[in-house]
Formats: structure tokens, sequence, C-alpha cells
């Protein structure tokens, strides 16, 4: 940035490189490993060096990992200035000069002016809603039980057309997040043993079989960390509601395998 400004009780640093949405650190090589960490200290070095600040901190940041407060980073000449809201920095911007990538030097005049704050639109809130893996999640079970309402009751039509809206919606959600393939093919692997139980009579084998994948699979189904992992308690309750709806349709087939069968002549 052409002007660097922190906010109090804030910090700056510790840059070390790291794989985002991916296993972590742990799966790079050490050799791998040192090409990013120079890549990115020699790009730090250079952003510092063309606004005039500590080259050599930046680099620190980067290779050690070290961090410093807003007035650290402030007397190390890290950034340009301390504001405590945006009225205080359009404030301290203003007469203040940059230096532009061709070389032309700009007077800065802030005094007055209008801030318009840009916000995402409604589609685009919309798709960051569902980029969050517990959306994901839930779009994905309403998915696949959309589907399976239809197979079971052909002609239902509206448990189809839901269930693939939220299909595409749940393609579209994993597509912008780390998943893990294995988890994801464990899911399909559990809904293809509900759907076999209801055609084939297992007495509740494949229903076991479709809870133990689908709790296996959902624990797993995204990787790189906590940040992208689903609620346990969601997994739980979609758990809760399959088990529960498979109890039902296997206490029925065992009901009417039970039933004595009833013959003779029509009246």
């Amino acid at each position: 940035a052409h002007v660097a400004a922190m906010a109090p009780n804030t910090a700056i640093g510790a840059a070390h490189p790291v794989l985002i949405g991916t296993e972590g650190e742990e799966g790079m090589s050490e050799t791998m490993e040192e090409k990013v960490v120079n890549d990115a200290a020699a790009y730090i070095r250079s952003i510092a060096e063309a606004q005039g600040r500590n080259m050599e901190w930046a680099e620190k940041a980067v290779r050690e990992s070290v961090s410093a407060t807003e007035q650290e980073a402030l007397e190390l000449n890290v950034i340009d200035m301390v504001a405590p809201d945006l009225n205080s920095l359009v404030s301290q911007l203003d007469g203040r000069q940059v230096t532009m990538l061709g070389g032309n030097i700009i007077t800065l005049h802030t005094q007055g002016a209008t801030i318009n704050h840009i916000k995402m639109n409604t589609i685009e809130d919309f798709l960051y809603a569902i980029s969050d893996p517990n959306i994901a999640y839930i779009l994905l079970s309403l998915a696949t039980l959309g589907i399976m309402a239809e197979i079971f009751n052909p002609g239902l039509i509206f448990p189809g057309v839901v269930g693939g809206i939220c299909g595409l919606l749940a393609f579209y959600s994993l597509g912008m997040l780390p998943v893990n393939y294995a988890g994801v093919l464990l899911v399909v692997l559990a809904f293809g043993l509900f759907i076999a139980e209801v055609f084939t009579t297992s007495f509740g084998l494949f229903t076991a079989g479709g809870i133990t994948s689908l709790v296996i699979g959902s624990l797993i189904l995204f990787k790189g960390g906590p940040l992208f992992q689903v609620s346990p308690w969601l997994i739980a309750t979609v758990v809760i509601i399959i088990a529960a709806i498979f109890a039902f349709v296997i206490s029925r087939v065992i009901r009417a395998h039970r039933r004595q069968a009833y013959t003779g002549r029509e009246e």
C-alpha cells in the first residue's frame, strides 16, 4: 500500500507462508518450503523498498515470524501512521505525498472527501453464505434426501426439484472449499446404502453401514483445520433424522414380513 496504517491495540507481522485450505506445511517438502519462503521474503523486501519502509524487519516477519504492536511498527518505520478510526485516517492522509508506480509524486487531498462504503450485492451475499462448510453440508444432505424421496415416490416432482437445486448449490459450495474427496465418496456411499435398504431387505444392515459411512464421511468431508470442519451438532442432527426415517421404514418392512398371508376366494 502507498500508505500503511494500523488501528490501536493491533499487531502486524508473523508473515511466514502457510498453505490455506490444505493439510498445512506438513505436506510441503523442505525444498519447496525454502523456495516459497525465499520468494515471499524477496517480494516483501521489494514492496518495503518501493515504499521506503524497513526492509530488514519485513524480511524477518517472513523468515522468523516476528511481529510488532502498532506503536512498535510506527517506531520501526514499518507503517506510516496509527489511526483510531476512519475519520482520523482520512484527516491524517490529507496533504500526504505518495509515489506512484511510474515515479510520479501525488499529493493526497482528503479533507472533506466523501466516503463510499462498497458492500456485496445480494447475489454476492448469497454465494458467500453458501460457501460456509455447514451450509454446504446442509445443501448436500437436502439434495440427497430430495432425490431419494423422488426415487422412492416417483411423480412427486417437488422433492426432486428441490433436491436438484440444492445439489447444484452444493456443488458450487464444495468447489469453493477444500474438499476431501474420500469424505465425499463416503457420504455418497452412505446414501447409496440407504437406497439399497429400501429395495433390498437387509433388516437394517445397509442402514447401519450407511450411518457409519455418513458419520465418518461427514467428519472428514473438508480438510484445512477447524475453520473448515462441519459442526458435530449438525452432523448428529442429520444422522438422527436419517436414522429415524429408516428405522420407520425397516419397522414397516419387518412388520410386513411377519404378517400372516391371507388367501382365499374373493367374494
